[in-house]
């Protein structure tokens, strides 16, 4: 089986040229005032342009209302929302329903218990993200460069499609790749140079350590 990858957080021509060019399936970017990876509706739809049949362009939002929503979808077309707030399963599914795209739905994850959240979502989301759950205070639900036990996920039965995210990069792929058995990966603050900002470099080095871990699955 490949292993999809997904680089998230993009913000300029540079960086999803390296995603592409690493052999990434989806690229995320981020409706969120308060990450450093934030983007408007507008600068997505020009960068996602290069992306076309190459890869998914995800639109990434966190308890965004109908509104932003709408203005997101219309305005930069994504091939999938990805949702990574306290949305509800009745919200997942009314949003599917309403825009006819795939959902992936973010499940925050520091100790085996909360993996139990995937249940409610069975059937109605299209894919989950299993994301290292935020420190106490942290303003960003995901993004933080934390990583959590991997080795929780060995329990998930081989129905629950998930991507593995939280503080993964070049040198902990390997080991994170070892320890379950994700059918996707996502990265974001793991190729930064500084918060927001992706080191087409630090993009390189991630693939070829994916390729180093996973030659069969890339």
């Amino acid at each position: 089986m490949e292993l999809d990858i997904k680089m998230c957080g993009l913000k300029t021509d540079e960086a999803v040229d390296a995603a592409l060019a690493g052999g990434a399936r989806y690229i995320g970017f981020i409706f969120f005032p308060k990450s450093p990876r934030n983007v408007v509706a507008e600068t997505a739809a020009r960068l996602r342009r290069a992306a076309e049949g190459k890869a998914q362009a995800v639109a990434v939002t966190v308890d965004a209302d109908d509104e932003a929503l709408e203005h997101i979808v219309k305005s930069m077309q994504p091939d999938m929302l990805q949702l990574h707030g306290k949305e509800s399963p009745q919200r997942v599914r009314a949003l599917k329903a309403r825009y006819g795209l795939p959902v992936m739905k973010a499940i925050p994850v520091r100790e085996a218990a909360d993996l139990t959240a995937i249940d409610a979502y069975r059937g109605i989301a299209d894919r989950f993200l299993l994301d290292a759950k935020p420190p106490a205070g942290a303003e960003l639900p995901g993004g933080n460069g934390i990583p959590f036990d991997w080795s929780l996920l060995a329990s998930l039965d081989g129905e629950v499609d998930y991507m593995l995210s939280g503080g993964l990069n070049a040198a902990n792929i390997g080991q994170a790749l070892s320890a379950c058995q994700p059918r996707g990966i996502d990265v974001s603050s793991g190729v930064e140079g500084a918060p927001g900002e992706k080191d087409p470099e630090l993009i390189r080095a991630f693939f070829q350590a994916v390729h180093a871990a996973r030659p069969e699955r890339v």
